[in-house]
């Protein structure tokens, strides 16, 4: 009888532990997906903070040469959220374009870039969404022109300027510059306000990071290869942390718009590692001679 109680109270006792040690576990999930949600730059992009809405609930307007886009709901909501979504279907909104009802997304959303986001990463900024705090927010409907408010067009769109697939380090440098390449080019998505775009709205990757004047609601936003005359050629390492960690340039002024959502809403919230590894990244690539002029 005795030995029946001592494995009772064994058993129990293993059981709070492996309960504990799942709840440290869910708990480090969500703090890390917060971090990455951060450095996605969701919160900025998902918050109508113009007009007091709730942190990431959606509803910010964004004006492109296509129209009006409204960033959708992603809180927890069932009916107005993502709260009935599956790992696998945010997922497979992150990689692929596609919603849970099989529609493809504008490319307004990222997904061009996001299609490279890691599978742990991706389920780690699934938990932190849906561990806060659902808001009951309807999505607004976008303000698209004809044709381009045609979803079913975005099949033909996809088919000659999206490339599915994760994220490839590249053997010929470091950990560190691998970090920067994939905190620019997948997570970050900086190509996707910093390049050009064609007619129809896709990146001229020939012209990768080397600016644009038709950024987000018509903002021009600056040449960050290595240019010396058009570029940030002239910047160092440490002036482009700095920039990120406080939106200060080095001629001592302050980014605007989009940039500075971007910095206190995401960037500022890197560790040192992480935004030194985006400048050394940034600082290293092929320098692309593009002064961006406002548009005509």
């Amino acid at each position: 009888m005795v030995r029946r109680r001592i494995g009772r109270v064994a058993l129990a006792l293993a059981a709070l532990l492996v309960a504990a040690r799942a709840g440290r576990a869910d708990d480090e999930l969500v703090a890390r997906g917060e971090y990455l949600t951060r450095a996605g730059g969701c919160f900025s992009c998902h918050t109508d903070a113009a007009h007091g809405g709730a942190a990431l609930a959606g509803g910010r307007a964004l004006a492109t040469p296509f129209g009006t886009f409204y960033s959708p709901n992603i809180t927890p909501d069932r009916d107005t959220g993502i709260g009935a979504w599956t790992e696998a279907a945010f997922a497979r909104a992150l990689r692929q374009g596609v919603r849970p009802d099989g529609a493809n997304y504008f490319p307004v959303f990222p997904y061009p870039s996001f299609t490279k986001i890691t599978d742990d990463d991706a389920r780690a900024i699934y938990a932190y969404l849906m561990a806060r705090p659902p808001v009951r927010r309807r999505d607004t409907p976008h303000a698209v022109a004809f044709p381009f408010s045609w979803r079913f067009l975005q099949v033909g769109w996809k088919r000659l300027f999206f490339t599915p697939g994760a994220f490839t380090a590249d053997r010929a440098h470091d950990a560190a510059y691998n970090r920067g390449a994939y905190l620019v080019g997948a997570l970050g998505h900086c190509a996707e306000c910093h390049t050009p775009r064609n007619m129809l709205g896709a990146l001229e990757r020939s012209r990768g990071l080397s600016g644009t004047p038709h950024g987000p609601d018509g903002q021009l936003v600056p040449n960050i290869t290595p240019d010396r005359a058009t570029g940030i050629g002239d910047w160092t390492r440490e002036d482009v942390a700095e920039l990120l960690k406080t939106g200060r340039t080095p001629e001592d002024s302050r980014v605007k718009g989009a940039m500075r959502e971007a910095v206190d809403d995401g960037l500022k919230y890197l560790t040192d590692a992480d935004r030194d590894a985006i400048a050394d990244y940034l600082l290293a690539q092929p320098p692309v001679a593009h002064a961006v002029r406002p548009a005509k």
